[in-house]
């Protein structure tokens, strides 16, 4: 559908300025005039393959996501409405493809649709939390205290993610240059000694040997590595994008070790920050769990969060699914088990959620201490293998010289 830029003119004389999406121009302008303003000048926005805006996940940064909330609930708890609300923000957001999405947020508002509405028809922009928290804000007269906790959701949400990437990123960094070396070693550096151990007369040690097929290897058949390399990938995704194939890369990232812990106690706190979240705004538990296995980041956890809610619609509790599954600790089900005794689930859950992320921090905090000199030790280890493969037999021929 066409885009289009309008300059326009309220009753009480405001310009106005925006985007949005009509058949054609004249559709626009009657759109425009059923709004009540007056339309000073519209051009079509045409697209090229160079305007074309790409984005891979969610497109607005969460920093601007959780500041647009914080803004949001500030200016309805002042008296602004909704609309006017929806135009400021739209003006000041640093986020492109936010600004974007809240100017066809104020342009449905401004038809008489609810703000529930107009976020859901931007899925791209706003998350299920988002849209089923805001209505029911909507509904209980409390859309402030909900965006307040939106809000705080996606800084704990946000820290908790920073905390996992930055404890995954070191290894990973280290891993890329380790393998960077070992190609420089077999490419540049032992090549220039195989004619040399050709000449030799005596044995090569087995470590040697094992580095010279392997350096051959790599710079006369590098484009089988390549390949080999790209399967893998092409093999990795085919997997994640196949329900089944996503299920055991989940269930193989709870496996590793050490970092599997980390993995697991980041999709639990994930998991009850955002049940406990959506159960406190009084959104119905069973679209909660929906949304909750949705964004949980875990299939092996979304498939035992859905045995709870089908546990739920049989009239059964919400905790017993959840007690016959490995991956969630006795500390969790117990906790949930007790909030639904005692009618304080959203509590208890934030309390899970309390823990499990300070538990996260903990847990980073360690790892960084101890990881750093294991992975040197590695990369130490790795390099000097291949160097040890080349002076072996330089140290025998010098003996056998003396």
């Amino acid at each position: 559908m066409p885009e289009f830029a309008y300059h326009v003119k309220s009753a009480s004389g405001k310009q106005l300025k925006g985007r949005m999406s009509a058949m054609d121009k004249s559709s626009a302008v009657e759109e425009l005039r059923k709004r009540g303003l007056v339309v000073l000048s519209l051009d079509e926005k045409r697209k090229t393959l160079l305007s074309t805006e790409i984005y891979i996940g969610n497109p607005v940064k969460p920093q601007h996501f959780i500041i647009f909330c914080r803004q949001l609930a500030t200016l309805i708890r002042a008296g602004v409405t909704i609309v006017e609300a929806a135009s400021i923000l739209a003006s000041q957001t640093e986020s492109k493809p936010l600004k974007k999405a809240l100017i066809e947020v104020h342009a449905g508002l401004l038809r008489g649709h609810a703000f529930s509405q107009t976020v859901q028809e931007q899925k791209r922009i706003f998350p299920p939390i988002f849209t089923s928290m805001i209505r029911a804000g909507e509904e209980t007269g409390d859309l402030d205290g909900t965006l307040d906790r939106l809000a705080r959701f996606f800084e704990k949400q946000h820290a908790t993610r920073e905390k996992i990437k930055s404890a995954l990123t070191y290894p990973i960094v280290v891993g890329v240059l380790a393998l960077a070396a070992v190609v420089y070693l077999l490419i540049s550096v032992v090549p220039q000694f195989v004619q040399m151990f050709e000449s030799m007369d005596a044995e090569l040690p087995a470590i040697t040997k094992l580095v010279l097929s392997l350096s051959n290897s790599v710079v006369d058949y590098w484009y089988y590595w390549v390949l080999a390399a790209v399967a893998l990938l092409a093999g990795l995704l085919a997997m994640k994008r196949s329900d089944k194939g996503a299920y055991w890369l989940d269930y193989a990232k709870l496996k590793i070790p050490v970092f599997g812990k980390l993995s697991q106690k980041g999709a639990i706190a994930q998991m009850s920050r955002t049940l406990a979240s959506l159960y406190a705004s009084s959104v119905p538990v069973l679209q909660s769990l929906t949304i909750v296995e949705e964004v949980v980041g875990n299939k092996v956890m979304g498939r035992y969060i859905r045995r709870s809610a089908d546990s739920l619609r049989r009239g059964n509790p919400l905790s017993d699914p959840l007690k016959q599954a490995w991956v969630f600790p006795p500390l969790v089900t117990q906790m949930i088990a007790i909030g639904e005794e005692t009618g304080s689930l959203d509590q208890m859950l934030a309390k899970v959620a309390d823990f499990y992320e300070a538990d996260v921090d903990n847990t980073v905090d360690r790892l960084k201490s101890l990881i750093e000199p294991l992975l040197l030790v590695f990369l130490a280890g790795v390099v000097g293998l291949i160097v040890a493969a080349v002076m072996l037999p330089m140290f025998s021929m010098y003996e056998q010289m003396s």
